[in-house]
């Protein structure tokens, strides 16, 4: 360090802060470079009460030239790497078949095909979901009150399940969208009373939606969000089930909620599939295949118990 002539003038600040904390890492800086800093704190003007780390005039310049390097490299923001959402295969054939199995028994049930009751045997009825019939979980996503809910379940469901299908592969992804549904529709019948009946796609819709939240809501990288950001596909989830799910005289608002509830759980375990798995088209083939062997045996086993 060199040393001071007597008539050495006052020293000059060069850096400030409200706090004396900053003011010391800073001092430190200069420290580390040979440089005399002192901290004072401002007792006058409007900074009163800041704190200033002053060196001598002659260090000013190689003094402001160290901190704005060391605030720099300190700025410097080390992004981590995210791992990009991977997309999969099948999710158009999956809107295809539930487009056509949607229409198609929408037609067989208004048309009573085959004498076969649709409308009989297949809505949900708490009471006997309840005492063991199951399938009714299944067969009630698939019939409609009029066509404006058969619409409204194709375009959301389309929507949704398209986005699930591409995250997930378009056979995992309805396998889970339809056990989700029907999850869904069993909770829903357990808290209903007996004679609560209850059809329609929307159960399932839904859980794909809850679904869609699960997969947003996995950390992909290690990054510094705050707890709104980390939940805030969450929050966007419970705003458009708020939104979709709650309109109408009709609508069966608790099937909904236990629909997305089915489908955020479900989803979370699915998210950790390993991506082998999502990308192999014989085992989304198979997933696919299962999904709609449930459906058509739900159906078989209602036809076939109908008094």
């Amino acid at each position: 360090m060199n040393p001071v002539p007597p008539n050495q003038p006052q020293r000059v600040g060069v850096f400030r802060s409200h706090t004396r904390r900053e003011c010391v890492e800073m001092r430190l800086v200069l420290d580390a470079m040979g440089m005399d800093a002192t901290i004072s704190r401002q007792t006058t003007g409007h900074d009163a009460g800041d704190w200033e780390l002053q060196v001598w005039p002659r260090d000013v310049a190689a003094a402001k030239q160290e901190l704005d390097a060391y605030q720099a490299e300190r700025a410097v923001d080390i992004t981590p790497t995210v791992e990009p959402i991977a997309l999969f295969e099948g999710a158009g054939w999956g809107i295809l078949i539930y487009v056509l199995f949607l229409i198609s028994i929408e037609i067989l049930s208004r048309a009573d095909g085959y004498g076969w009751g649709w409308t009989t045997v297949g809505p949900l009825r708490a009471g006997e979901v309840t005492n063991g019939r199951w399938w009714q979980t299944i067969t009630a996503l698939t019939l409609h009150a009029d066509l404006a809910h058969l619409s409204s379940n194709l375009l959301f469901g389309s929507l949704f399940g398209f986005l699930a299908g591409r995250v997930l592969g378009g056979g995992v992804a309805w396998l889970i969208i339809i056990v989700a549904g029907s999850i869904g529709n069993g909770f829903n019948a357990m808290v209903r009373s007996p004679d609560h009946i209850s059809i329609g796609a929307s159960t399932a819709v839904f859980a794909a939606l809850g679904i869609l939240v699960a997969h947003a809501l996995y950390p992909r990288a290690a990054q510094r969000d705050t707890a709104f950001q980390r939940y805030s596909p969450l929050i966007a989830g419970v705003v458009m089930l708020a939104f979709l799910g709650t309109e109408g005289e009709r609508t069966d608002v608790l099937a909904h909620v236990t629909g997305f509830t089915a489908g955020l759980v479900i989803g979370s375990i699915g998210r950790y599939f390993p991506r082998r798995w999502l990308e192999n088209p014989q085992l989304q083939l198979v997933a696919g295949g299962v999904a709609i062997a449930l459906i058509v045996i739900a159906w078989s086993v209602a036809i076939a118990t109908r008094t």
